[in-house]
C-alpha cells in the first residue's frame, strides 16, 4: 500500500540527517495521498540509521488510526493529521528540533524576514504561536498543538504556502509544503535564516528589510511573472 508515497516519506526523513537538523530521533516527516484520505510517517522512536519504506506507517486521515505499518506512528502524528484536515493545499509536513528555530521558539519570538534569503522561501516572518494551555496540554497534547498551530496561521491571515512553516512556543519548528520533500527544504531554509537572524541580531538589534526588497525577492521566485530558475519552455 501507498509503497511510492512511503518510499518519498522515507527518503525525506533521511535528508533530515543529511542536512544536519536531527540527530538521534529527533524529527519526523509525513506525506499524504488525498484521493485515498491516507497519511504515511515515520514511526516514533525508530532511529534513522536502516530506516527503510515499510518502516513507515500509514495513518487514516479522519479517524487518525493506524491503517498498516510494524510500528506506531511517530508521537506528533495527531499534529500532522490536524494540519492536513486544516490545510488541504499541503502535501507534507516536517517537525524538527533543530537548534536555532528551537532558540526562537524557546524565546517566544518569530524569526524575523531581515534579508533577502529569508525572502526567498518565507513572505515575512515566521510566526511563533501562542503556548498551549495546561488544559489543552492534558486534554490532547498533540492534536492541540496542530490546532494552536491553525490558530496562529489563520488568526494572523498568513497563505500558509507563502509562509510555510511556524515555531511553537516552547517546542519546536513545523514545516510544510506540496509534498515530503518540499516540507524537509522548508525545515532546512528555517533553520538557517533562524542562524542568520540570531546572529543579525547580536550585531544590529535593530536591523530589518524593506518590505518593497521582501517583496521582490519572494515574488520572483514565487509570484504570477516569477523568473527566478530555468523555464519550463
Amino acid at each position: 500500500m501507498l509503497e511510492v508515497l512511503k518510499k518519498q516519506v522515507c527518503d525525506a526523513n533521511l535528508e533530515l540527517v543529511k542536512r544536519g537538523v536531527v540527530i538521534y530521533t529527533w524529527g519526523n516527516v509525513s506525506g499524504i495521498d488525498r484521493e485515498k484520505g491516507l497519511m504515511v510517517i515515520k514511526p516514533s522512536g525508530i532511529d534513522y540509521d536502516g530506516m527503510k519504506p515499510e518502516d513507515m506507517v500509514v495513518v487514516d486521515l479522519i479517524s487518525g488510526e493506524k491503517v498498516e505499518g510494524e510500528w506506531k506512528p511517530s508521537s506528533d502524528t495527531q499534529t500532522h493529521l490536524e494540519l492536513y484536515r486544516a490545510f488541504p493545499e499541503i502535501g507534507g509536513i516536517t517537525h524538527t528540533h533543530s537548534i536555532n528555530a528551537v532558540a526562537f521558539a524557546q524565546a517566544g519570538r518569530d524569526i524575523p524576514a531581515l534579508g533577502t534569503t529569508h525572502a526567498d522561501y518565507f513572505f515575512g516572518s515566521i510566526p511563533c504561536t501562542r503556548e498551549l494551555t495546561e488544559q489543552e496540554v492534558k486534554e490532547a497534547y498533540e492534536l492541540n498543538t496542530g490546532r494552536v498551530i491553525t490558530e496562529c496561521i489563520r488568526e494572523r491571515r498568513i497563505d500558509p504556502l507563502a509562509v510555510p512553516g511556524v515555531v511553537v512556543k516552547n517546542h519546536g519548528p513545523f514545516s510544510w509544503g506540496k509534498d515530503a520533500a518540499a516540507s524537509v527544504y522548508h525545515a532546512v531554509v528555517m533553520e538557517t535564516v533562524a542562524e542568520m537572524g540570531i546572529k543579525t541580531m547580536f550585531l544590529n538589534p535593530e536591523a530589518n528589510i524593506a518590505q518593497y526588497i521582501l517583496d521582490k525577492h519572494y515574488m520572483r521566485k514565487h509570484g504570477p511573472n516569477a523568473y527566478y530558475g530555468q523555464s519550463d519552455e
